[in-house]
């Protein structure tokens, strides 16, 4: 019992030592940015994806000329499909990206020309501002409805299973009491 304890914790030990740090999260890379004056702030927004695509997760970054140091802002999405202004929510730092307001792996629900609509506060006073005309394509891939029947296809299989053997299980009980060994 002491040899195969032993064994166990070199095993672990070993594990340990041979396994490389992991990198939690990869970095955020902008690959297209479009500028926005907001009030007296010049904002850069950035996208980890080009060109947008309904459905699809990306990372947004806003970054005003300078810096997010002594300001605060909100952000408000208006739908293309609906025309209506979203609530509007905090900027937030980004959370692989701390030196940036952003939005982490966010996906537009709809095609078509997105707007988007800050407000900023700081010490040059409040400011507000829009990125109009933000074109979003259609969903990649196939439809959702399709995606879905897909992926639920081994849980329907699964069921069908379960209840097959429910039934055989509780047949053969029926019968004797206890199935006969074998």
């Amino acid at each position: 019992m002491r040899k195969a304890l032993l064994a166990l914790a070199a095993a672990i030990g070993l594990l340990f030592a041979t396994t490389p740090a992991a990198n939690a999260y990869e970095p955020v890379n902008i690959v297209h940015t479009e500028r926005v004056q907001v009030g007296p702030y010049g904002m850069t927004v950035g996208f980890s994806t080009w060109p947008l695509r309904a459905m699809q997760s990306l990372d947004f970054t806003f970054i005003p000329d300078d810096g997010i140091a002594g300001k605060s802002g909100t952000l408000a999405f208006v739908n293309p499909e609906t025309g209506r202004l979203g609530r509007p929510q905090p900027l937030a730092k980004h959370p692989r990206k701390l030196e940036v307001w952003g939005l982490d792996i966010r996906a537009l629900k709809t095609e078509g020309a997105w707007t988007f609509r800050f407000e900023i506060d700081g010490p040059a006073g409040r400011g507000t501002g829009e990125l109009r005309d933000l074109t979003v394509l259609e969903q990649p891939g196939p439809p959702m409805a399709v995606s879905w029947s897909i992926s639920l296809i081994p849980l329907i299989v699964l069921a069908v299973l379960i209840v097959v053997a429910w039934r055989r299980t509780k047949s053969r009980l029926r019968g004797n009491g206890l199935p006969a060994p074998a």
